[in-house]
């Protein structure tokens, strides 16, 4: 059994069937999904695909770095609302972060609304899943200023040994390893064995960042065997192995029964 720890699955792209894609998921041995949300617009779709299979999915809260827009200051009000309305709905503060790739605008606000995420979480003791992109040095930063931190995953790592080492100080981490990891260029399998298989979460990132041999498509939670299967080959360990150690820390962290 796979656990796919980072999928939207609910989005466009598998719009108006949404479904088909749960359904081969779990044909092809991901028996469980995680759903983080986006924005205020991702709600309902994310609970309506949720609630059509609520033994295999679960959903995280919080807003997206990009939304962080203008009305964020209201918009997170609502997300803080939903979470507060339907704690036990969610099992993560997620997807949150720093992006500041194509646009640092909103650098101020994002940093701003981390560190509430941060709070919020701490509180309702639930772990984050944090989006980096661009933008480790500002969430380490707030998280080294917080007197209590939370557990979470780095979401779609793709960073160096210096970073891991960077995050490992600044609290109880995981790290998200999805598609990327498959790519010919990919770097990220040279750090593989430093992280080591007991602080991996395997995830897809749905539709985003397709494994070769899908490379370039639509990506899929149904997709997640060949980054465990190779990840299992390049740490010269059994599948079975990546697949029970991944899903245990999945387990473990997200609190799944």
């Amino acid at each position: 059994m796979l656990i796919d720890t980072h999928t939207h699955l609910y989005l466009e792209e598998f719009q108006p069937a949404p479904q088909e894609a749960v359904t081969r998921a779990i044909q092809a041995g991901v028996a469980q999904m995680i759903f983080p949300n986006v924005d205020l617009s991702t709600i309902p779709l994310m609970q309506n695909l949720h609630n059509q299979f609520p033994q295999n999915t679960f959903m995280a809260m919080g807003l997206h770095p990009t939304a962080i827009k203008e009305s964020w200051v209201d918009d997170l009000s609502k997300i803080k609302s939903e979470i507060d309305k339907n704690r036990n709905n969610y099992i993560a503060i997620g997807e949150i972060g720093i992006d500041l790739y194509w646009d640092k605008t909103f650098k101020e606000e994002q940093m701003q609304a981390l560190e509430k995420h941060f709070q919020w979480s701490v509180e309702s003791n639930l772990p984050v899943i944090i989006h980096s992109r661009e933008g480790l040095d500002e969430i380490l930063e707030i998280l080294d200023g917080l007197a209590i931190k939370p557990q979470g995953v780095f979401h779609s790592f793709g960073g160096t040994i210096n970073d891991v080492e960077k995050i490992r100080t600044c609290g109880d981490f995981y790290f998200g390893i999805n598609g990327i990891v498959t790519f010919k260029n990919s770097k990220l399998r040279e750090i593989l064995s430093y992280i080591g298989i007991d602080r991996i979460l395997l995830e897809t990132d749905a539709p985003y960042l397709a494994p070769v041999p899908h490379r370039g498509k639509r990506n899929e939670s149904a997709y997640l065997i060949h980054t465990a299967a190779y990840i299992a080959q390049y740490l010269s360990i059994s599948l079975n192995e990546v697949a029970s150690t991944t899903s245990a820390n999945a387990k473990h962290l997200f609190k799944i029964q």
